[in-house]
């Protein structure tokens, strides 16, 4: 069940430290003056009277009423809320900073609403072409509602530490560490949209402990030191075959440029000449690329 965050006002503490001084005051003055009626009663007539009893045990009962009071004092920093709970039951939430006042019998339970980050421990998973990885976070992260935090999970920062390790291991079994073609994302090479899509969904998992997730990033990644060097051998033949494969590419480019210029300038009959050199030059170049690109 949803637990919603309702607002609440208490009473200012230092007007209510006066208010409880004066009282003790009161109640200090009214236990003598009814000390020494009895006293004086006691005196002469050998017995205290009952009115000055009762006067003695009434201001013996202010005494402790007055100093249970006492307990109803609080004080908030800012960027802190205390949480108020009767007998088991929500009641509400202060989140002004300052020296407060509020019904003794409450429990007060202090929530931080101070940003905090969250240094992941390093994980070893495997990307989505079956290769290990180490891999780890940190996150940037703040209670919103404090509600939530308080009864709708158990411990809300081990909650997002948890929440956060799931959505890192989700989100690299998703992609491959690192790719050269342009139009596909990997871990290594598109930086801010991994950050982007792992933020988000920190945030999906965040949100019932009404926590608000600022920044979520990757801190670290790495191959599994037991793949580490033949992934760097097959980084760089993979790197080998894309660079050739861009070199095929751009002739055969420049070769199609250079073929719709010469139809379109009518070259004279000096220059038809150079026709079959051209030609030459794109068919090469065309079937180059399709031994790189034999699909």
């Amino acid at each position: 069940m949803e637990t919603h965050e309702v607002k609440t006002r208490v009473h200012n503490g230092w007007m209510m430290l006066v208010v409880l001084l004066l009282v003790f005051i009161s109640l200090c003055y009214g236990g003598f003056l009814s000390i020494s009626h009895v006293a004086a009663v006691s005196d002469a007539n050998g017995s205290p009277g009952v009115l000055g009893v009762v006067c003695v045990l009434a201001a013996a009962l202010g005494l402790i009423f007055w100093f249970v009071l006492m307990f109803g004092f609080f004080t908030l920093q800012p960027n802190m809320a205390a949480v108020m709970i009767l007998f088991g039951k929500y009641v509400g939430t202060v989140d002004q900073s300052g020296f407060h006042w509020a019904n003794p019998l409450l429990s007060k339970k202090k929530v931080s609403l101070r940003a905090h980050n969250l240094a992941g421990d390093t994980l070893k998973v495997n990307d989505s072409r079956g290769n290990p990885i180490e891999i780890s976070l940190v996150v940037v992260w703040r209670v919103t509602n404090t509600a939530k935090a308080a009864f709708d999970v158990e411990d809300y920062e081990d909650y997002i530490r948890v929440q956060s390790e799931a959505a890192l291991r989700h989100l690299a079994m998703a992609y491959p560490y690192d790719t050269f073609e342009d139009e596909t994302l990997s871990l290594r090479g598109s930086v801010d949209e991994i950050s982007v899509a792992l933020e988000k969904e920190v945030q999906e998992r965040a949100t019932n402990a009404g926590i608000e997730v600022q920044e979520a990033r990757i801190s670290h990644l790495a191959y599994a030191p037991e793949i580490a060097g033949a992934m760097l051998q097959r980084q760089q033949a993979d790197a080998i075959v894309a660079a050739r494969q861009r070199i095929v590419e751009g002739a055969v480019g420049m070769s199609k440029w250079h073929w719709k210029n010469w139809r379109r300038t009518r070259p004279s009959p000096s220059t038809r000449s150079e026709r079959p050199r051209w030609s030459a030059t794109y068919s090469s170049c065309c079937a180059a690329k399709r031994q790189h690109n034999p699909s």
